[in-house]
């Protein structure tokens, strides 16, 4: 029935309700979907380390997953990566002058096996914990994999990625100046994407989740990419799918057609209510 379709899905506040859990509705969907032929996948800025336990021991993937906002392509069978596309820059150069010049905010680089930062912090190691994500303090020479993607954070209040959608004027302000120092110094190199209020995500120009959805949608064999997102970072993924949609209470909703809000089952929603109607109306 859905054997022609790649369906990838952002992560953070799609697949999951505002408070982090994955509604049961879009297990129950997911899994219908793959039952009839479906290729089913994430598509999101997380990395391996935050993607082993939180997206692979709950939802039912069928198809690689995208990680580091469209950097690579990780096969959950082999545990290889199909596609990697790394910073074209010296870590300790890039990353040691962005927290020196932002010394009140928290540079991670993510790996391939944990996520590591160089100076001690408790809230960093808790919010890791909380998300069961390997991480771990080494000198930058040290740290194994290709350079893919590093964060920027702001202040730890609490454990979760819900609460760092939180931010004050004085936050929001400090990220804009962020993105305008880092991109105009390394605009050339980087891409740099804002998935929530106090975290920024930055890559290498070029990926993006659009890219990577594409690619394997062509190593799938699939006619139709079909993508559910609700933020900044998915805009490229969401403009460029050949059918997109947006939870209501995404930032982006207004740009693309809406589904329910996303605790209350968005991706079930596209499932059981959107592609039915896209399929029939196929030629």
């Amino acid at each position: 029935m859905f054997s022609d379709i790649l369906l990838t899905v952002d992560y953070d506040r799609t697949l999951t309700a505002p408070d982090s859990t994955v509604p049961a509705r879009n297990l129950e969907a997911i899994r219908y979907f793959t039952d009839n032929g479906g290729k089913f996948t994430l598509n999101t800025g997380r990395s391996i380390p935050m993607s082993a336990h939180n997206i692979l021991n709950k939802v039912p993937v069928n198809a690689p997953l995208l990680l580091y906002n469209g950097s690579a392509a990780y096969d959950t069978q082999s545990g290889e990566m199909l596609l990697c596309h790394p910073i074209a820059l010296d870590p300790r150069a890039v990353i040691t002058d962005v927290q020196n010049r932002f010394p009140q905010l928290t540079l991670e680089w993510q790996g391939v096996d944990a996520h590591y930062i160089f100076k001690k912090n408790p809230g960093w190691e808790a919010y890791c914990d909380h998300n069961q994500c390997a991480w771990g303090y080494k000198e930058f020479e040290d740290i194994p994999g290709p350079f893919l993607k590093f964060s920027v954070y702001g202040e730890f209040r609490k454990k979760t990625v819900a609460d760092m959608y939180n931010a004050s004027p004085q936050e929001v302000a400090l990220f804009r100046d962020v993105q305008d120092y880092i991109m105009g110094k390394y605009g050339d190199v980087l891409d740099f994407f804002l998935p929530c209020a106090r975290i920024a995500d930055l890559h290498a120009k070029g990926c993006s989740k659009l890219r990577a959805a594409r690619d394997l949608q062509k190593m799938l064999g699939c006619k139709i990419l079909i993508c559910v997102g609700d933020g900044d970072n998915d805009l490229t993924m969401l403009q460029g799918a050949d059918y997109a949609f947006c939870p209501a209470d995404g930032t982006v909703a207004h740009s693309f057609p809406n589904v329910c809000p996303c605790g209350d089952g968005a991706v079930a929603e596209v499932i059981y209510e959107k592609i039915p109607g896209i399929l029939k109306n196929k030629p």
